[in-house]
């Protein structure tokens, strides 16, 4: 056996390990959401059998606990209308910053990258006072909330992405007659497409799985996400209906997974065009 032979070898088996890792606490919670609560705190690494085994009964009783399904539909408003406010405003950004670049559009970007350095617990408690005196403690409101931390990292991808699309195709649709909104949406936006689809899929991903900034942000007398309603299955004195709980998990992970790997493909061909080009 080659030398590279055995080295592709070795890689092969060290990432199988560590995906394998990476794998084992979702298997784990999937098995658990099968299981009598009492039998998951003793035992959790076992396979749901006999008395252990609840069938659908976690997750009956976790959907009428949180009321998930409500939950559901918010979490769906915000991580929606939060990335499609998101794509539409920094694509447009990164493509005035590219095209003027003068001192103002390049301080524009400097500042958006200085967007990703910027702690979140820096500004979480100032931001919990401003979105409540702004009235952004509705799913709505917290669009532009997301638009803010989730702007830097767009702009980022979309401004390397803009720096390899010739100009002179949008100055040949000027001369034809286009006007600028045209030529954005008709030429660069489907140059853009495989970068816009990736960072759809991160903010997407981020967005739906947080919990921290909706805890701060939204009025939890109105509006709950999954992450949140799923908290409230802690009961007094710190205990906690873990069968309900890992149900309730496990239904709040499928859909995000799911749209992860339909749309896995875009994720590294969109990135290495923002990265590589710019």
């Amino acid at each position: 056996m080659s030398e590279r032979i055995r080295h592709s070898w070795l890689w092969t088996v060290l990432f199988t390990v560590v995906s394998l890792l990476w794998v084992f606490p979702i298997v784990l919670v999937v098995v658990n959401s099968f299981k009598n609560k009492a039998y998951i705190s003793r035992d959790a690494f076992s396979v749901p059998r006999g008395r252990a085994f609840v069938g659908l009964d976690n997750y009956a009783r976790g959907i009428e606990r949180t009321n998930l399904l409500a939950s559901f539909g918010w979490t769906v408003v915000v991580t929606v209308g939060s990335v499609a406010l998101i794509l539409l405003c920094t694509s447009m950004c990164a493509w005035w910053i590219v095209r003027v670049g003068n001192r103002v559009a390049r301080f524009l970007y400097l500042l958006f990258l200085f967007n990703m350095i910027v702690p979140f617990q820096m500004v979480m408690f100032t931001l919990s006072k401003l979105a409540d005196m702004l009235g952004l403690n509705t799913p709505w409101g917290l669009w532009i909330v997301y638009l803010g931390f989730g702007a830097g990292l767009a702009v980022f991808i979309f401004t390397g992405v803009v720096k390899g699309i010739p100009v002179e195709l949008e100055e040949s649709a000027m001369i034809d007659g286009a006007s600028i909104p045209r030529t954005f949406f008709g030429i660069v936006v489907p140059i853009m497409r495989p970068s816009i689809v990736s960072v759809a899929i991160l903010e997407a991903m981020w967005i739906w799985n947080d919990f921290l900034l909706p805890y701060l942000t939204l009025d939890m007398r109105k509006y709950k996400t999954m992450s949140i309603a799923i908290q409230y299955l802690k009961g007094g004195y710190g205990s906690v209906d873990m069968g309900a709980m890992m149900g309730c998990l496990v239904l709040a992970i499928i859909p995000i997974i799911v749209f992860y790997l339909v749309c896995q493909r875009y994720i590294i061909s969109g990135v290495l065009a923002g990265a590589v080009k710019g």
